[in-house]
């Protein structure tokens, strides 16, 4: 930590400063020109470095862009050691990534007490950077245990299932399962946390867990509107809980071919029917019952719907990140330019998520997704 690293053409000015600072308990390392302490920076990386700004070898501005550069000297204090008195010579320095200077000739008092004060903030910033990379550590491992409680793949007829997760931070809100109730019946429902992060991602585990142990009391889970029920009575905000969450849940009886659901300010699903070789055969529904988000109020009510599903449909449920992407000219991309992109990617491939999500690239002008992004696909033969 009191690593110090003195790059200076001058031998009387190496000796000056190396043993004032020597007998002030520092450890001490010497370069004479600026390609050679650059060499010597990244091995050692020093906490602190203070150099001449005017060398023959590489002048002080140029080892300080390129040590600033260097993502292992991220938190290495750069001292410049100058005559050069004017503001735009401070400026030029700042510029280049300098965090203090020196002026020559060299105050004994103030050389002492800059050092101390920057190798200070130089402690400090290295354990911030050690937190902030225990805490990425955290997260990660955190988000690796949100995607192992995500189902796999359901590849067994008469109905498949496939599924994308892709949150916009480490963790996200989005959750979704589906589980056979029993050997007729299959319950399918995606959630929507309001916020990022871990904060949403919290109420999102709480529901998944609840819901794939059937621990709420009392609750029809046959029946789509009692379970929104129930949760809305679990998950009320509070002054010390803001969160609430979108749904859509429904339950598929394979015998009968029905399809009941409800939903929560979730956006509608999309049952997509009919022959996929022309987009105009295609018959498309949107499956959606008008009510409140889980968590808003306490006397929200919730009322269910029922369609028939014809042999060879697919149903798409999502969370709204997967088309609310902000467009170059500032609006925004919607629904319908979405459900349009799904009946085209529809009549190209018979499994169509990697063909939405290529699809989605050239919609988003950015290289990630500002909202988590949670999309299924529920094939029935």
């Amino acid at each position: 930590m009191n690593q110090i690293l003195i790059i200076d053409d001058d031998p009387a000015i190496q000796m000056l400063l190396k043993r004032t600072l020597h007998n002030q308990g520092y450890e001490v390392t010497v370069a004479s020109d600026g390609e050679e302490g650059l060499e010597q920076a990244r091995q050692l990386r020093p906490g602190l470095v203070i150099c001449d700004w005017i060398m023959p070898r590489m002048n002080g501005l140029e080892v300080c862009r390129q040590v600033k550069a260097t993502p292992e000297l991220s938190t290495t204090i750069f001292i410049l050691l100058t005559s050069l008195g004017s503001v735009e010579d401070r400026v030029k320095g700042l510029d280049a990534g300098a965090d203090d200077f020196l002026c020559k000739p060299i105050e004994m008092l103030e050389l002492k007490a800059r050092v101390r004060a920057n190798l200070r903030l130089h402690e400090a910033s290295h354990e911030l950077q050690a937190q902030k990379q225990l805490l990425e550590a955290e997260l990660a491992e955190a988000a690796e245990y949100v995607r192992s409680i995500l189902p796999d793949e359901l590849t067994e007829p008469p109905v498949t299932i496939d599924a994308r997760f892709i949150p916009s931070r480490q963790l996200g809100g989005d959750g979704f399962d589906y589980y056979w109730l029993d050997p007729e019946h299959l319950a399918i429902y995606l959630l929507d946390a309001a916020g990022h992060g871990l904060r949403a991602a919290l109420p999102t585990l709480s529901v998944l867990n609840l819901l794939r142990s059937r621990a709420l009391p009392k609750i029809n889970y046959y029946q789509p509107s009692d379970v929104l029920r129930g949760l809305n009575e679990t998950f009320q905000m509070t002054q010390r809980n803001d969160k609430y969450f979108t749904i859509w849940y429904g339950v598929y009886n394979r015998v009968k071919r029905e399809l009941v659901y409800s939903s929560a300010g979730h956006p509608p699903a999309v049952l997509l029917s009919g022959s996929p070789t022309t987009t105009s055969s295609l018959e498309v529904k949107r499956l959606r019952t008008m009510s409140l988000p889980v968590g808003m109020f306490p006397d929200a009510s919730y009322v269910d719907q029922c369609c028939e599903v014809a042999k060879s449909s697919t149903l798409y449920i999502f969370s709204d990140g997967i088309y609310e992407i902000n467009q170059a000219d500032g609006t925004i991309w919607g629904l319908d330019p979405f459900i349009q992109l799904l009946l085209d990617c529809r009549n190209k491939s018979s499994s169509n998520l990697e063909q939405v999500l290529h699809s989605l690239k050239s919609v988003n002008p950015k290289d990630y997704f500002d909202d988590d992004l949670s999309l299924l696909e529920i094939n029935f033969d």
